[in-house]
């Protein structure tokens, strides 16, 4: 398609009016058709083999593709002259015109014309045979959703030629074979769902290298043996192995896990050792597998938990009257256990929006379907003696001797163990009642579980970080804070209103920032945006504690908001970098955390925030010199967007089409700049300042060392290592190119700058001692 700068130049000798005029319906006829020649002749060999959807039969080469009305059954995105998604969706009555495996040759040879195509999601349409090798020709690929079709066969070798994928979805087809070992070599995997196929054999141990790896479901298949470990997969959210025969280990698992479902399989233990540090739970279904283990009184109170089922294992263990729940907790199955004691006051009927299912134990005679008490008694006994059994198998005549000796001691034996356990139980639950504990907390808004993959991102993440709990504060609690908002605690005044230091009842000090609201509206519209402030919570940001509504007395309307974040004292990192004159390796550090701070912003919280414009002068120095953000692009301040325009972080118009590939490169040029001023030690404070900095790194990078080292900031000349400081100039060069798409992705940059870390240290030969104040960097989340 002829460019409009070559019409242009075309237009050049035309003088007339006439001949102006002509031109201008010449470029309007140009710029009609959106689509190249070769993309268009796809999607209509697409829509031939798919037949669908049916209003659409009669394309035609006027029909501009990306204009097409999206439905639930059909959505086409594209950006700049691209196809960039493709969502299709069957209905009842649908049939495809074609669905064999040529078909399907045909059909991804098609794909694979479109170069921009990042979304394919092809659900409930029918399509038959295994997925053909051309497949691996979709190299933009970010996430492919073929679930419930009738696909078959193994997962070919060709997937890997999909390096961008960040999604899989191949749930309820009938795919076989092993989950194939390369699995573990998409470094970008966030989702890998395989439920409800025939795949069998064990786990590949590679699935542990899939660290950024959010949501894993497997269940519904035929695996079996032992589970890899998966402790180091820090960002898995959802960990779904139901309906399978694993076991007997119960897996090694990262504590941060909000979904945990292992239902049906054949565990039998290691359960009670790992569940009682995972504060962040909200499900748990251990129930039909073979759990030999005592009861975890904590389970019912974990903060978050709202799902517990532990139902058909041999779980003994005694319940107690002042046993604690968890204030969400809405479902609990203890049933067919061999549990004895009391039902605990948090679980009877006067809480009616609880659902507890307790039979087939042995607990107090008012609750019906009950064993008698010395059914779980004496099995409970069993599971004890079991591990200690001689695995040598005794004669007839000594098993009579020891049967006998076992009956004569049941009854001293059980009185012991009856003593022992009230002694126990009365210490252990002297702990505080969890309800208690977070009585003042504003959990108002729960996470609701994701249903669809096209809206992948990372669950909610409250990691212990020594900040009390998210709360909604008084406006008399504000005021007092700041002495009714004095000048002398006047901060400054950021973007969106004045920005207050206040002190709070418990001395603790705070950031309190204040803006009002244009439009008059009521406090369940600030649902959404108040969940999502109460989920920063991070070691790289300046975490929200907390928020205030003033409302108009006339009609409740909120006329004020008060945002309630941490206090950090110690100024921005451009007075960090230009003031303290940080060592190489510090630089490097401070790097890593602010990288790390951004990944968050843009992966930790459903929806991720981007476009967040950050500088070195909103990112913030903490008591223990570690960097926290302090920007963030929060739909809130949305109400004041007419009063308060943001400029983009890439220095790029905005395009109403960008899609969010676009908005997280933006907040990499950002942190581009931010590597600039860590690099030269200048501040940066225009795109210009930037542009010339970054045309001096390009000269740098192919200078000699000597060269090199006079673009640096002087005060690490003599320490830094002249190859970890070429690649940190390459970098920068990359973050900040003009094409979006040329710059890394945050969890390369992260990646980058380990690998720069570590050159510098190999390079310098440092002591022990200044690596263990980089190790908590490269660990921290």
């Amino acid at each position: 398609m002829q460019t409009f700068s070559g019409i242009a130049q075309m237009a050049k000798p035309f003088q007339t009016p006439f001949l102006l005029l002509l031109f201008i319906i010449l470029v309007q006829i140009q710029l009609s058709n959106q689509l190249p020649e070769s993309q268009f002749q796809a999607f209509l060999t697409i829509q031939r083999i798919l037949n669908y959807p049916l209003n659409i039969n009669n394309l035609d080469q006027n029909i501009d593709v990306c204009t097409i009305e999206p439905n639930p059954y059909l959505t086409i995105g594209c950006y700049e002259e691209n196809i960039t998604q493709i969502h299709s969706q069957g209905f009842i009555g649908y049939s495809p015109a074609s669905a064999n495996n040529s078909s399907m040759n045909a059909l991804f040879a098609a794909f694979a014309a479109l170069p921009g195509l990042k979304v394919l999601s092809l659900v409930s349409l029918g399509l038959k045979g295994s997925l053909p090798q051309n497949i691996g020709n979709l190299t933009s690929l970010e996430m492919l959703n073929l679930s419930s079709n009738q696909l078959n066969g193994t997962l070919p070798l060709e997937m890997l030629g999909l390096r961008n994928l960040q999604t899989i979805v191949l749930d309820h087809n009938k795919f076989s074979g092993e989950v194939p070992f390369w699995i573990g070599s998409f470094p970008g995997l966030t989702v890998l769902s395989l439920k409800n196929n025939s795949l069998n054999g064990t786990l590949p141990t590679s699935l542990s290298r899939l660290e950024n790896l959010r949501i894993l479901q497997l269940a519904m298949n035929n695996f079996n043996g032992e589970v890899p470990d998966l402790s180091n997969l820090t960002n898995l959210q959802v960990l779904d192995m139901g309906n399978n025969s694993l076991g007997p280990k119960f897996p090694s698992l990262h504590n941060k896990l909000v979904t945990l479902v292992l239902r049906k399989n054949n565990f039998r233990f290691g359960m009670t050792n790992n569940l009682s540090s995972f504060y962040q739970l909200e499900k748990l279904d251990v129930s039909s597998n073979g759990f030999v283990e005592p009861f975890l009184p904590c389970l019912l109170s974990l903060p978050l938990i709202g799902y517990l089922n532990i139902a058909g294992n041999k779980i003994h263990g005694m319940l107690l009257q002042n046993m604690t729940c968890g204030a969400d907790l809405n479902y609990v199955d203890l049933s067919f256990n061999y549990l004895t004691g009391d039902l605990p006051d948090c679980l009877k009927s006067s809480n009616k929006s609880r659902i507890v299912h307790l039979g087939g134990n042995c607990l107090s005679s008012e609750i019906n379907r009950q064993h008698p008490y010395t059914f779980c008694h004496n099995e409970a006994l069993a599971v004890k003696i079991m591990p200690h059994k001689n695995n040598k198998e005794k004669d007839s005549g000594s098993k009579v001797v020891v049967a006998m000796s076992i009956v004569g001691a049941t009854s001293l034996a059980g009185l012991m163990v009856l003593a022992v356990g009230f002694i126990i139980s009365k210490h252990a639950f002297k702990k505080p009642n969890t309800r208690v504990i977070l009585e003042k907390a504003t959990m108002m808004y729960p996470s609701k579980l994701l249903l669809d993959a096209r809206e992948i991102c990372q669950m909610k993440k409250l990691g212990p970080l020594g900040l009390p709990v998210y709360r909604n504060f008084l406006l008399d609690e504000i005021k007092e804070a700041t002495a009714n908002f004095d000048e002398s605690n006047l901060i400054g005044e950021g973007s969106y209103g004045p920005v207050y230091k206040g002190r709070l009842a418990n001395d603790n000090l705070v950031a309190i920032r204040c803006f009002k609201v244009r439009k008059r509206r009521g406090t369940q519209a600030y649902t959404h945006d108040i969940e999502l402030l109460s989920k920063l919570r991070h070691s790289h940001l300046v975490s929200a504690l907390g928020h205030c509504l003033e409302c108009n007395t006339q009609d409740s309307t909120i006329s004020r908001i008060f945002l309630v974040f941490e206090f950090v004292p110690n100024g921005t990192l451009r007075d960090f970098i230009l003031g303290q004159k940080p060592t190489w390796s510090n630089r490097i550090t401070v790097a890593v955390e602010v990288a790390k701070g951004i990944q968050f912003l843009q992966t930790g919280m459903i929806p991720g925030l981007y476009s967040n414009n950050v500088k070195t002068t909103n990112v913030l120095i903490d008591h223990n010199l570690h960097v926290k953000l302090s920007s963030y692009n929060l739909p809130l301040f949305a109400e004041v967007k007419d009063k308060v325009k943001m400029l983009p972080a890439s220095g790029t118009k905005e395009n109403d089409k960008a899609i969010v590939k676009q908005d997280e490169k933006s907040d990499v040029y950002d942190f581009g700049v931010i590597l600039l001023e860590i690099i030269s030690g200048r501040a940066i404070t225009s795109d210009n300042e930037a542009s010339v900095v970054k045309d001096l790194f390009e000269v740098g990078i192919k200078a000699d060392k000597i060269s090199r080292k006079q673009i640096l900031d002087p005060a690490v000349h003599k320490e830094c290592s002249d190859n970890s400081v070429k690649i940190l100039m390459e970098l920068c060069v990359r973050l900040l190119s003009n094409d979006p798409n040329d710059r890394p992705s945050i969890e390369d940059v992260i990646w980058n700058l380990h690998f720069a870390a570590q050159v510098h240290d190999s390079c310098q030969g440092e002591s022990s001692s200044d690596r263990a104040i980089m190790s908590p960097v490269f660990t921290s989340q």
